[in-house]
């Protein structure tokens, strides 16, 4: 159980103020509390030292957590007349813990929404070794996805006469294939190449994730060329494809929160307008899960080049269904993608080998279709073509 806030230290001191002022917060009668409290307690909190701050996490799990005496009597209430809606109001409210409500009011103060996103980056750290905050876990992804509803996103395209500070988060962000500084940077967004980026308008500086595009003739089957820093601009006539090869987030605290695959029908749909002779939306994708998985297998990852894209259609195709198959295929599948074709050499860097092996794959996004495929990864089949069936 969580200790009581000690009385000795200054960090004993400012946590117990800080739980004063939550409560204080908290009890306020109606809807908007007092906002200059709401930003000292964001101050306080910022300024927590790493235990304190932990011990603050296990506050709100016990003591703002809802009145189960309340909740059963509610709950005992709205069975005997469940045809009665105040009984099911009085429940709904009974269950709802306060910390949700202090968060709410806390997301009005000046920087309250960022302050949010940074606890929740804080807690997630420590939620794989203090299991028992699973519930305020729960409490914040279910705030902020909300809060970061793709229909509050501003979708922005991110060129070179963008702002210095948004540029060097890009090249700070990037999670896919690393940009090597300014000149690697100033090729990907080149006329034959496209940035897009979600904001929020509570942290309109901050990329939220972005999505990095190839412009090209045919349905990319090596990285490479997409990310050779000293290669020519194509010209737009030969524009028949848009390749997604990265799709990087840049906020930790916002882990869980769907946003990429709202991003990435955003762009989509944008490019159709823009480029109207393009034809094919496809991914360059990797395989982060693949080795691992192979290892696994009866031989293990030493096999023939033949044999490793008959395992690695297998993986994407019966896996990818799997709570723990490979993540990006289950976001692209489960994004409506169809698994379209796999490549090997692909990726020939370290990282592209470890993981998996070279192999790369491409998910084609049909707009007509996404529904359809996205229904059936939900039914626990992943939709492929004829070339990876081929191969099963």
């Amino acid at each position: 159980m969580p200790d009581t806030p000690r009385r000795g230290t200054p960090q004993d001191r400012a946590l117990r103020g800080l739980l004063a002022d939550c409560r204080r917060l908290v009890s306020v009668r109606g809807d908007s509390g007092d906002p200059r409290l709401a930003q000292a307690i964001v101050q306080q909190i910022d300024t927590l030292a790493d235990d304190t701050r932990r011990r603050f996490f296990e506050h709100l799990a016990r003591d703002f957590g809802p009145d189960p005496q309340q909740v059963l009597a509610c709950a005992q209430a709205f069975a005997e007349a469940p045809e009665q809606p105040e009984r099911l109001i009085q429940l709904t409210q009974a269950a709802e813990p306060p910390r949700q409500e202090l968060f709410r009011r806390l997301n009005r103060a000046p920087g309250g929404t960022a302050a949010i996103v940074r606890l929740r980056r804080s807690l997630l750290e420590r939620l794989p070794r203090h299991p028992q905050l699973q519930a305020v876990e729960h409490d914040l992804h279910h705030l902020l996805s909300s809060w970061f509803n793709p229909g509050f996103l501003q979708l922005r395209k991110v060129d070179w006469n963008s702002p210095a500070q948004l540029l060097e988060q890009i090249i700070h962000h990037e999670a896919v294939h690393a940009i090597d500084g300014w000149d690697d940077l100033r090729r990907r967004l080149q006329p034959d190449r496209r940035c897009f980026a979600f904001f929020h308008p509570q942290l309109p500086d901050e990329p939220l994730i972005f999505v990095e595009v190839a412009l090209v003739p045919e349905m990319a089957a090596a990285i490479a060329p997409l990310i050779d820093k000293k290669s020519q601009p194509l010209p737009a006539e030969s524009f028949s494809v848009a390749v997604f090869y990265s799709i990087s987030n840049c906020q930790p605290g916002l882990r869980g929160v769907s946003l990429g695959n709202f991003l990435i029908k955003r762009v989509a749909e944008l490019l159709k307008q823009e480029l109207p002779q393009l034809k094919t939306f496809c991914t360059l994708s990797p395989i982060p899960g693949f080795t691992d998985w192979l290892q696994r297998q009866p031989g293990g990852a030493d096999r023939s080049a033949a044999e490793l894209l008959r395992m690695a259609a297998h993986f994407l195709v019966y896996e990818s269904v799997k709570p723990h198959g490979d993540p990006v295929a289950r976001f692209h599948l489960d994004n409506g993608a169809r698994l379209e074709r796999l490549n090997p050499h692909a990726n020939l860097s370290a990282k592209g080998l470890k993981q998996s092996a070279g192999l790369m794959v491409n998910y084609l996004y049909d707009l007509a279709r996404i529904e359809t495929c996205h229904d059936r990864f939900v039914q626990g089949r992943v939709v492929h073509s004829r070339a990876v069936a081929a191969l099963l």
